[in-house]
């Protein structure tokens, strides 16, 4: 796939991780569960809030419509219109009080008369309906006035039953409006009297948007102190995982391991707690794991130092063995064929066991950590010589040197080193057939010097290439020439030891060393500390601490 049909799909699995939630952290879901809360809390608060303020307001506004109708009523209902006298006139004596006060005109402006009396409320729409569907319907506007409203608007009127129950209408031109429709009194008339819902609506769109910003400082301030909160409330827990980081980034597969006896500290009131509880199950689970990981190092401590004392022990008699077969080799001439073949086969499968014994003591040594010698060492010069010695072993394969013009030097045990590139060798053309090409490569990487064993094989199965330089590591392999073994064991003389040394020497030169195989190419890359003037200051201050 190539970089391009491929860039989609990091951003597209990091928003699907973020979508879900079983993916968060603890504390983003505490977070996230209060926060959701306190804004359901807070709905629900305002929305119980906003209904029962809309009832209070709406009754409230009914009440006014319900008093402005019986008063419209009235007004409709009395028997003679009252006009306005001529001027007051003080000479003929009578009250202070001027007619305007105590009386009004109905003929001013359009619309039935009561719109015009004292006490009505601006924007108060009214109508009258008479049986015959004539409708005398107008507005107090804004400023005191009266105006006509359109036709539909007062046939929205002329539809309100009679119940003495106000009602929402939607009027043209006017809104919505609480209205009230009721019988005149002395006539068939219908008197419909409404007041505006703007009012109601204009305070409850307000206190929507005062709770609505309320409610968001509250949400960023409770969000902000949960965060607080929560972070101090699972700093135990931080430190448990801390410490369980730092655990498992230890090398527990090999060596003696001193894991703390207390890795995390428990407080005894707190113990009955969550965090408490975990810590006390860590603390216990690194106890049992300590004890296993003490008996395991001392039982590897047993098997190696048996291993080393039994090799150097097997040393002797296979020495004998040795010098017995050779001396009846001598007199090779005196002995039935039978047994001089007999003898042949034992001083060769005791050259054999000599070698396995070697390859066993000093893996043995390795592991014990003795100190290998630390000298400069001409790397180039040490390739030659094995490549040369490969293609005296190997006449049938086809060896190539790759070197670089300068010398490569590193600091290090010239006879481990050797070995190294022996082995590796060793095992490219025993696991090869007859004609592969084998390179052996050299060069400096910074500070690096990079060593490169490569052959043009069959190649290394893939399911044996994590335990390639594992011990005695065995299984078909298609890279053996001669009847199908591992690269780490042959049936023609390999111990099935050398890729271990060599990964137990490169490890010991603080190297490290990998492995690439495909069919037709296997490659062994060993990677050594370059020696430079550095690394020279380095060695001469550990010989002077030692």
């Amino acid at each position: 796939m190539s970089p391009g049909a491929g860039g989609p799909g990091p951003r597209t699995g990091s928003h699907s991780r973020i979508l879900a939630p079983r993916t968060w952290s603890l504390r983003m879901r505490l977070l996230f569960t209060q926060v959701v809360l306190l804004a359901v809390v807070c709905a629900s608060i305002g929305l119980a809030t906003e209904f029962a303020l809309q009832r209070f307001l709406v009754r409230q506004l009914d009440n006014q419509v319900v008093e402005a109708g019986k008063r419209s009523a009235a007004i409709f209902d009395l028997p003679h219109q009252m006009v306005p006298p001529p001027p007051f006139d003080p000479d003929r004596g009578g009250d202070d009080f001027s007619p305007r006060d105590r009386f009004f005109n109905p003929e001013a402006g359009p619309g039935p008369g009561f719109l015009n009396a004292p006490g009505q409320a601006t924007r108060t729409v009214g109508a009258v309906v008479s049986p015959s569907g004539a409708i005398d319907a107008g507005v107090i506007t804004t400023d005191g006035g009266r105006a006509e409203i359109s036709a539909a608007a007062a046939g929205a009127l002329a539809k309100v039953p009679p119940t003495r129950t106000p009602v929402t209408i939607e009027l043209d031109g006017l809104g919505r409006y609480r209205v009230i429709a009721l019988h005149a009194r002395h006539g068939e008339e219908t008197i419909v009297t409404g007041l505006p819902t703007a009012v109601v609506d204009d305070t409850l769109l307000w206190v929507v948007g005062m709770f609505c910003v309320l409610a968001v400082i509250a949400l960023i301030a409770a969000a902000t102190a949960g965060l607080l909160v929560i972070r101090r409330q699972l700093a135990p827990l931080s430190r448990v995982t801390t410490a369980a980081r730092d655990v498992a980034a230890l090398e527990l597969d090999k060596g003696e391991v001193n894991l703390p006896s207390r890795i995390v500290e428990v407080d005894p009131e707190g113990v009955h707690t969550e965090v408490g509880q975990l810590g006390t199950a860590l603390n216990t689970m690194l106890d049992r794991v300590a004890g296993a990981l003490s008996a395991r190092h001392a039982s590897e401590t047993r098997v190696r130092q048996f291993v080393a004392d039994a090799s150097h022990e097997l040393r002797t008699p296979l020495a004998a063995i040795r010098g017995y077969t050779e001396l009846a080799q001598r007199k090779r001439h005196e002995l039935p064929d039978d047994v001089a073949h007999a003898m042949s086969r034992v001083e060769s499968e005791t050259g054999r066991m000599t070698h396995l014994v070697e390859d066993l003591l000093l893996l043995a040594r390795l592991d014990s950590g003795r100190a290998l010698v630390r000298e400069p060492v001409d790397v180039s010069r040490l390739v030659v010589d094995a490549v040369s010695d490969a293609h005296i072993a190997g006449l049938d394969h086809d060896w190539a040197l790759d070197l670089p013009e300068e010398p490569v030097v590193v600091v290090g045990d010239e006879a481990r080193l050797q070995q190294v590139l022996v082995n590796l060798l060793a095992n490219a053309r025993i696991h090869t057939p007859a004609g592969t090409a084998v390179t052996t490569s050299l060069s400096q990487e910074g500070d690096t010097a990079v060593l490169t064993v490569a052959d043009g094989g069959p190649g290394i199965a893939a399911d044996l290439l994590p335990e390639i330089f594992e011990r005695f590591a065995r299984g078909d392999s298609s890279r053996s020439r001669r009847g199908g073994a591992p690269t780490t064991s042959s049936p023609s003389g390999s111990t099935g030891l050398g890729l271990a040394i060599v990964a137990a020497v490169v490890k010991a030169h603080d190297g490290t060393i990998d492995v690439r195989s495909e069919p037709g190419r296997t490659e062994f890359v060993v990677r050594l500390p370059a020696h430079t003037e550095s690394s020279q200051a380095t060695h001469r201050a550990s010989q002077s601490s030692t």
